[in-house]
């Protein structure tokens, strides 16, 4: 139920409706509906009841005047919003915590972040100026935190492929090492001077190399 503190359930066991704009009876004191109202609709057992019947406000308990033929609700309507006393100090009792605002409203508006009342005015956070953050549990950051573990993890894997069972010192030693044997391999080649044999070699060599020289990049890359 969105609004538990307004209105009252008609005292006729067979109606219980939710009526937010009960009728007092004047003769049992009892709440009903406009359609259980009546003396005959609710069998008032009150004794000596009375030819004209005269609701009761629910809220100050005055008797309203009510011309034959129109709806209690109607008249006792009109008197809440105009005469009734006690109207504005029972029903409008969720005052408003903002700065300065004295308005009250009929049912608490209470701000998720914060968890104080305001009015309708103030009701959201900008309007109030929250002082506190909300949650950043959205279904959005959940989905992006995910995809970040999956990539870290990926990532993880890849690399432990590529170095085996090296370490990291171990995996810089072999690319240095690699480096060096592919450069004296090509200056041993150019001294002798086999230019065709040495560039049919020196592509077998760099191919080879490089895919090594590739993963050992891509570890220096990860670790510094």
């Amino acid at each position: 139920m969105e609004f538990p503190d307004l209105g009252s359930h008609c005292s006729e066991e067979s109606c219980n409706k939710l009526d937010f704009l009960p009728v007092k009876c004047d003769g049992c004191k009892r709440i009903f509906c406009a359609s259980h109202y009546s003396y005959s609709q609710h069998n008032c057992p009150t004794p000596g009841r009375k030819d004209f019947q005269v609701p009761i406000c629910p809220l100050c308990g005055e008797p309203v005047p009510t011309p034959r033929g129109v709806l209690p609700d109607q008249t006792v309507g009109q008197h809440i919003d105009k005469y009734c006393k006690l109207e504005t100090k029972k029903i409008f009792t969720n005052a408003c915590s903002y700065a300065n605002c004295k308005k009250k409203e009929l049912v608490p508006i209470t701000c998720s972040i914060c968890r104080r009342n305001f009015c309708l005015g103030h009701r959201h956070p900008t309007d109030h100026k929250c002082d506190r953050k909300a949650p950043n549990n959205s279904p959005a950051r959940q989905a992006a935190g995910l995809r970040r573990d999956l990539v870290n993890s990926s990532r993880t894997n890849h690399v432990q492929a590529v170095q085996g069972d090296m370490n990291d010192d171990e995996a810089l030693a072999r690319a240095l090492e690699l480096s060096m044997i592919e450069q004296d391999k090509l200056a041993e080649l150019n001294r002798r001077g086999q230019t065709s044999d040495a560039h049919n070699h020196s592509t077998n060599i760099t191919t080879e190399e490089s895919k090594n020289k590739c993963r050992i990049s891509y570890l220096m890359l990860f670790f510094f």
